[in-house]
């Protein structure tokens, strides 16, 4: 079998895997289970086949007219390159992985014919993504991806807040659609093509006319579906939908698409210094904001969100500094530990017994009943940090290599301003995630708050599932940086000297200042009884009260339930932590320039169409009306009443023609 079969096979197994789910869930749920789990590990199998075959030399290109356009054709067109043969091999290993996962997961949840489908179908989208060599048919991976994830965020719809994510998500990715669907047609008309390839020679010919509106227009798309500021607000409310969904967005689907998207066109990019600028800026604003937002939430799931925005920033961050090397890297790196965290933070959650809230200010005594969870999310927890010798150090170190690359002139493939950006952006956001990753292990681990009820012990699937991805958390990195040059243009992924003590150092720091700001709020809340008003740095009930529904944590209208006060993000932050927990209110702002405009637009239209036009509809229909009641009434039906009309109205007449004759 050809390589290029085996690649058309790799997307098609998880969509006919979705289309059989569907139609036997009703009919025979007892296949539901092997159609989900099955044709997604053939698919991973075959992508692994295909990254053999590949191996990091030319890319394989096979390409198919769909139909004549009589302008720029469309094609059904595959471009595998060693960025696409592993991008593959990670969607196809994490969406394994999650299917396993939900069989216990979600082993009581009577949607789950549904839910298995669409997960099948979300990844056999982002394959098509990954392996297309064509703008147009990636485009439909690209709308697919946004519609799954608008049905799986709200899976649970019974609730106000999955139906109201799962809208937020929809709407907001759309936002960043219409202009990527305009810069897709503006590059294929410079280019003169959708294909990959030929767009790429038309850049390097210096072909490309309006190369920064295109790369403008084009990251607008980028920054809603990768969730990048500013069209990054729907991501921390996605975490409504079940935990599983939210390690398979935000480790190998739908916010990996920008990132790979950028990655795979990035001479497009290159070529307008302002859009490297642009993205530089974008990526530095979404590294440090998010990491400073995660610092201050209580949910488990919403500072692993925030955290996912961070580091997708540091994989923009790279691609600005002309490195598309680093970006996957990271991107791969990321994706092993992203869906460990996620699927542990869903271990934790399964044992609180709840669908998808996990306060960590109310946990306690986790590490004793959960001890795979704790033992692999403390190995994630590492990686995310970016402690040697675990994976998230060499991909990180990787992005600040080529950032000072930059900054000290050796490449030119991107402005030095932009070097500068991102390098101190990077070590700032280095800092900031060491510091929210130690707290969240202490407080999910070592929290003193209120104990929650036993559910017993975890399915086998979930916790197996969790020490495969440990795997790759610990051990990518070190052996990925040597080999993956060949994969990935040769470009050199060893870590620099300089950003690897200066990263460490500053990760090591922000570590050991969290955990000393814990042990001092823990100090001071054990002299006061948990829950007590006066252990709550913010003083009255009131407040307390406020502060949780601005910052969107659960509710507690019993201040005597109210959360363990020991949480060292709210010393670290100080007057910043009510900020940040609301994501720096940016929800208000659009609220304000955009919501409340919109809605007061829709009302004056209203006011219009009710008032004004529905008073001049009312108004021609009343004459005609006034003048049927006068006619129905003048027939009354008496022949004695119609002579003595006729006779009046003969004398009228009569009378009317002898004084106009004797006027004349």
């Amino acid at each position: 079998m050809t390589t290029t079969t085996l690649a058309v096979l790799v997307p098609l197994l998880p969509f006919l895997g979705a289309v059989a789910g569907l139609l036997l869930g009703r009919t025979a749920p007892g296949f539901v289970r092997p159609l989900a789990v099955l044709p997604t590990l053939a698919a991973l199998v075959l992508a692994a086949l295909v990254a053999v075959r590949q191996g990091g030399d030319a890319a394989v290109d096979a390409a198919a007219e769909l139909t004549p356009t009589g302008s720029v054709p469309i094609e059904l067109a595959l471009h595998i390159d060693g960025f696409a043969a592993l991008a593959a091999v990670l969607v196809g290993l994490v969406a394994s992985c999650v299917q396993i996962y939900s069989t216990g997961y979600l082993r009581d949840d009577p949607r789950y014919p549904s839910y298995a489908a669409l997960v099948s179908l979300f990844t056999s989208a982002m394959l098509l993504v990954v392996y297309s060599g064509d703008l147009m048919v990636l485009l439909v991976g690209w709308e697919v991806m946004g519609i799954c994830s608008y049905f799986l965020v709200g899976h649970y719809w019974e609730t106000p807040q999955a139906r109201a994510a799962s809208l937020k998500a929809f709407l907001v990715t759309k936002l960043g659609d219409v202009p990527f669907l305009i810069g897709l047609f503006a590059l294929a008309t410079d280019a003169g093509s959708f294909r990959i390839t030929r767009i790429l020679g038309t850049v390097a010919s210096g072909g490309l006319d309006h190369p920064t509106v295109i790369a403008l227009l084009l990251l607008a798309g980028v920054a809603g579906k990768s969730a990048q500021f500013p069209l990054h607000t729907w991501l921390p409310d996605a975490m409504a939908g079940p935990t599983p969904v939210s390690a398979l967005i935000h480790a190998a689907t739908m916010v990996a698409a920008g990132v790979y998207f950028i990655a795979r066109l990035l001479p497009v990019f290159e070529a307008s210094q302002a859009a490297m600028v642009v993205l530089a800026v974008m990526a530095a604003v979404t590294m440090a904001g998010s990491a400073l937002a995660a610092l201050a939430q209580d949910d488990i799931k919403r500072v692993l969100a925030y955290s996912t925005i961070g580091q997708l920033g540091y994989m923009t961050g790279a691609l600005a500094v002309g490195d598309r090397g680093a970006a996957v890297f990271h991107l791969l790196s990321h994706g092993a530990f992203k869906a460990l965290l996620f699927l542990a933070a869903g271990v934790i959650i399964h044992a609180a017994g709840t669908n998808s809230l996990a306060a960590m200010s109310r946990m306690r005594n986790l590490r004793d009943r959960i001890p795979d969870a704790y033992w692999t999310m403390t190995v994630a927890l590492l990686a995310l940090a970016a402690i040697p010798p675990f994976s998230g150090f060499f991909s990180k170190e990787a992005v600040l290599g080529v950032a000072e690359h930059v900054v000290t002139g050796h490449t030119e493939h991107a402005p030095a301003v932009a070097g500068w950006v991102v390098l101190v952006a990077g070590l700032l956001t280095a800092v900031l995630t060491a510091a929210y990753a130690t707290r969240l292990w202490l407080l999910a681990f070592r929290g003193r708050g209120a104990e929650a009820p036993d559910h017993g012990r975890q399915p086998l699937t979930m916790t197996v599932v969790l020490w495969v991805l440990a795997v790759p958390s610990l051990a990518l990195g070190g052996f990925a940086f040597r080999v993956l040059p060949d994969w990935f243009d040769g470009r050199d992924l060893v870590p620099t000297l300089t950003t690897s003590v200066l990263g460490t150092g500053l990760a090591l720091a922000g570590g050991l200042v969290t955990y000393a700001a814990w042990r001092h709020t823990t100090a001071l809340a054990a002299r006061v009884p948990l829950g007590a008003v006066a252990a709550h740095p913010e003083g009255d009930a009131a407040r307390v009260e406020a502060e949780a529904i601005a910052t969107h944590e659960p509710a507690y209208g019993d201040i005597a339930h109210a959360p363990d006060p020991a949480d060292p993000g709210r010393l670290l932050l100080g007057p910043l932590h009510r900020h940040a927990a609301a994501g720096f209110h940016l929800d208000a702002v659009y609220t304000a320039l955009f919501v409340r405009p919109v809605q007061a637009g829709a009302s004056l239209v209203r006011f219009l169409d009710r008032e004004v036009v529905e008073t001049y509809v009312r108004g021609a229909g009343a004459l005609p009306r006034w003048l049927g009641t006068a006619v129905r009434r003048s027939q009354t039906g008496n022949v004695q009443t119609y002579v003595s009309a006729l006779l009046a109205g003969t004398v009228v007449l009569a009378v009317a023609v002898v004084l106009v004759a004797t006027g004349a």
